[in-house]
């Protein structure tokens, strides 16, 4: 703590050095005084005018024991349905395989839940960050941190940077793009809801306005059926369209990130005080070098898409 004040004048100093009785005297008088000031502040209550900011976690409210989570000795996490690749594999997040469903059992690890301690429950999209209560301690669904959602559920700290990528049937009308403006004309299919969406409106502006479709197989669905010229999904799920859910379709590009990195994050119900352990598990998992390896296992080929201009 950092005192704005001399608990002993100047002088006495200098009068210290004629009289050794005076010494003894003033610190027997000025001692208590110092104590009684340092009790005082340590006792006041702390300025606080961030009431979002979570407290920092420590080992002791960190403890598996001692967090706030909906069922004892249990963690209970969400995730859509159908869970696809990459993010899961199998549709199983269970399995823990899949970026995402490694994450999870990662963080979990960290809180000190063995793999028999999770418990897995699906809520959709768009009702995870929907406001109101929740009944799993955290979701891990590719939400976006975005301020209108934070609004109504915490995050954690991101665990994963998002970029978005533009597919096309490889021989569709515009499977040579390799400008936004060359997509201007394009018809675009995008799911409701995602920052997808956004992309679209604030970087390709194309001349129509996007499809918007309820799921993300919804949207894979109408590029496969030549309802939509092309189709904007985040960039690793871009890959898995393009390796797995339609034959002979191509990434033509990526899009530049704009302002601000977007951030996967946890999502919670708002005010969740677990957060501060989660943001610990996340930190201790990204400084260990853990988090790289899951996604470099996992997300490997999310690098190979050239940025549209």
């Amino acid at each position: 703590m950092k005192l704005d004040f001399f608990p002993v004048s100047p002088l006495f100093y200098v009068k210290a050095k004629e009289r050794p009785e005076v010494v003894l005297l003033r610190r027997l008088l000025v001692l208590p005084a110092v104590a009684a000031v340092l009790a005082a502040s340590a006792c006041a209550p702390a300025d606080n005018t961030d009431t979002e900011a979570a407290p920092s976690a420590s080992a002791a409210n960190c403890a598996k024991d001692k967090l706030p989570v909906k069922t004892a000795g249990k963690l209970t996490i969400a995730t859509d349905t159908p869970a696809f690749e990459p993010w899961f594999k199998g549709d199983d997040p269970g399995n823990g395989e899949g970026f995402e469903g490694a994450v999870a059992y990662a963080v979990a690890e960290r809180l000190g839940f063995a793999e028999d301690e999770v418990v897995w429950t699906k809520v959709g999209f768009e009702q995870s960050y929907a406001p109101g209560d929740k009944d799993f301690d955290f979701d891990i669904n590719q939400i976006s941190i975005t301020p209108e959602r934070q609004k109504a559920v915490t995050f954690s700290d991101g665990y994963y940077t998002v970029a978005q990528g533009v597919v096309t049937l490889g021989d569709g009308k515009f499977a040579g793009a390799t400008t936004k403006e060359q997509l201007k004309d394009a018809k675009i299919g995008v799911q409701v809801g995602t920052t997808s969406l956004t992309a679209v409106q604030e970087q390709l502006r194309p001349a129509t306005q996007p499809s918007v479709f309820n799921t993300q197989i919804d949207v894979v669905n109408a590029l496969k059926n030549g309802q939509v010229d092309a189709v904007v999904v985040d960039l690793p799920t871009a890959f898995y369209v393009t390796a797995a859910q339609i034959e002979g379709s191509k990434i033509v590009g990526q899009l530049a990130a704009s302002g601000e990195d977007e951030q996967f994050g946890l999502l919670l119900e708002k005010g969740n005080p677990l957060v501060t352990c989660l943001n610990q598990a996340i930190g201790e998992l990204k400084s260990g070098g853990k988090l790289q390896q899951i996604t470099d296992q996992w997300l490997s080929d999310a690098a190979g898409a050239p940025v549209l201009k």
